[in-house]
């Protein structure tokens, strides 16, 4: 429709950038498709079956992960703590889930929705600036985390918690000394 020198667009006149929308591979469905047949896999060999995982495999040359030596130790029973940023903490603040005036401790973060478990304790990160004066007490702290609770004028009480595996190995274990 054109009103005097302005033409207004029309639903029906409304598409796509030329190359916009590519419609997807459909293996297997007949010769016209392009992809009938063997569906693009070529004819016979492992590759052409289902359930194969190729992955890492040279054709037999010594694989790039066999090639490279062995490095580093991975702790199995290292403590896996919450973190919690300090710019999630003053967000918490500023919205009114946690009251900066009473201590915060892990239970009221949790309670409050700011982390969503404890685990082995929370470690506050981050160097964000903290703008509420707290009394805060965590597991465990960055440096720069603890720096901008002390620069605004707060307390963090660093807390270690005995791991729950370390606790149960200590009520197992027996003195022998009535021997």
């Amino acid at each position: 429709m054109v009103y005097g020198k302005i033409r207004t667009m029309n639903l029906n006149e409304l598409s796509d950038n030329p190359g916009a929308r590519k419609k997807r591979k459909r293996a297997g469905r007949g010769i016209g498709s392009g992809l009938g047949k063997t569906a693009g896999r070529g004819m016979k060999g492992q590759k052409s079956r289902s359930g194969v995982s190729l992955l890492g495999f040279e054709g037999g040359q010594m694989p790039l992960y066999r090639r490279l030596p062995k490095r580093g130790f991975h702790q199995p029973n290292r403590p896996k703590y919450q973190e919690l940023t300090i710019l999630r903490l003053q967000t918490a603040i500023d919205n009114g889930k946690i009251d900066s005036s009473n201590e915060i401790t892990e239970e009221i973060l949790k309670d409050s929705g700011v982390v969503r478990r404890i685990r082995d304790g929370v470690r506050l990160i981050g160097n964000h600036q903290l703008k509420s004066k707290i009394q805060i007490s965590v597991t465990s702290a960055t440096k720069s985390a603890y720096d901008s609770v002390v620069k605004a004028g707060g307390t963090i009480a660093l807390s270690q918690k005995s791991s729950s595996k370390d606790s149960e190995k200590n009520k197992n274990t027996v003195d022998d000394d009535n021997d």
